[in-house]
């Protein structure tokens, strides 16, 4: 796409908005629900498109798409469910004329759509987390008009997808502009696309590195708006003393199956393991399952060059060490990496606390309930965090699973 292309995508959502900020909520939930039954109506040769594209399995496939339908029929339902105010978020204050010594007026608190919204789809997400995923239903549901930025992951998809809302479009009758999808590779298009004053938000999941780049564009607008990003996270799985214990080689491969699940790319991949000094059994199941893990295919060549420079820049590291990789059968794949180190090296090493996306973890060795207070402490915010352990230990750990809490969803 070009930037004049960039530019009319934007105009004619900025104009689709003067009238698609006035249907009814009925119309937007017969309008999602339209997208959601020409999804389906592309049949296999969706499917098909995205395996191609992604080497995700087909089953995956098929469990996403219906979570996609079911996405854009969930907010159809909310707004059939509240007609005056999405999710029923209207407050209202009613009159007191009898009121002293002044009487109270009624008051309304209600929400307005913002304008047109600028959304960014994941590579290992094609359809959850992207074209028409929940970033577009919600925009979409709220009266925003949409341009998509599709991700360079799944063009085939992508195109596939925005035919689909096109039909809808055509079929409910509403302004053209509503949706529009890119397809760029370059760079430039995206922060374009932030900075346009005709849009007024921002849905992105992706990268933190990416988002922090789109972020310095944003605040220089002379109109500030919101950026509702989720963005990598290393997850990290707390394993208390006693649990390490008494079930290490259980733990292990819970730990090395979720780790590998989707190859490493799931957004919720636990990436930090925090596990107690001296836990052999638990690590020596650690290398045994994570080197009897077969390679596969990562997402793009793009993650695939970085996940490789990751994990060697990660091998060079003073004081930490590889437990543990599973055997590269093809230049193009993603193999298992698992490294370790103590708390001292992770705590002073600020490279150890990014995210490697794709199927590597990093084990941190603790000696005290202090030493683990410390590495919470350091998290930067996460989608999500667990903590393994037993009745005795969570009573211990108590202060640090509050101090967990303010770090995760954040």
């Amino acid at each position: 796409v070009t930037s004049s292309q960039l530019n009319r995508a934007v105009d004619a959502a900025d104009n689709a908005f003067i009238e698609y900020r006035k249907t009814s909520f009925s119309q937007r939930a017969d309008f999602l629900e339209c997208i959601a039954e020409q999804i389906l109506a592309l049949g296999d040769d969706l499917l098909t498109q995205t395996a191609q594209e992604t080497n995700l399995p087909m089953a995956r496939l098929q469990g996403e798409r219906m979570r996609t339908v079911n996405q854009l029929k969930a907010f159809a339902c909310a707004l059939r469910e509240n007609p005056d105010s999405p999710l029923g978020l209207k407050l209202l204050d009613e009159a007191d004329s009898n009121r002293s010594p002044l009487p109270k007026p009624r008051t309304e608190l209600n929400y307005l759509p913002l304008g047109p919204v600028a959304v960014f789809g994941a590579s290992n997400f094609p359809y959850a987390f992207s074209t028409l995923g929940g970033d577009t239903a919600a925009a979409l549901a709220a009266g925003c008009p949409v341009v998509v930025k599709n991700h360079t992951a799944h063009p085939g998809t992508g195109e596939l997808m925005a035919r689909a809302a096109l039909a809808a479009i055509k079929e409910c009758d509403m302004p053209l502009g509503v949706f529009s999808m890119l397809q760029s590779d370059v760079y430039d298009i995206s922060h374009q696309l932030v900075a346009a004053p005709a849009i007024k938000a921002v849905g992105f999941t992706g990268s933190f590195n990416v988002a922090r780049l789109l972020q310095e564009t944003i605040a220089k607008r002379s109109e500030p708006i919101p950026f509702y990003g989720e963005l990598g996270s290393i997850n990290p799985q707390i394993v208390l003393p006693k649990k390490a214990q008494n079930e290490g080689k259980a733990m292990a491969e819970a730990l090395c199956q979720s780790m590998l699940m989707g190859n490493g790319q799931f957004c919720t991949s636990p990436g930090l393991w925090l596990v107690p000094t001296g836990c052999d059994e638990l690590e020596a199941e650690v290398a045994n399952c994570i080197s009897a893990a077969a390679s596969d295919t990562l997402l793009t060549p793009g993650i695939v060059k970085t996940f490789k420079k990751q994990v060697s820049q990660r091998s060079e590291l003073e004081n930490v060490e590889l437990i543990a990789k599973g055997a590269l059968t093809e230049d193009f794949h993603g193999n298992a990496h698992v490294f370790a180190c103590n708390v001292d090296t992770y705590l002073a090493t600020p490279a150890l606390r990014e995210e490697v996306f794709g199927p590597a973890a990093l084990l941190v060795r603790y000696e005290s309930i202090e030493q683990l207070s410390l590495l919470v402490a350091a998290l930067e915010g996460q989608l999500t965090a667990s903590v393994h352990d037993s009745a005795d230990d969570l009573a211990k750990a108590e202060h640090v699973i509050e101090e967990l809490k303010y770090k995760v969803g954040s």
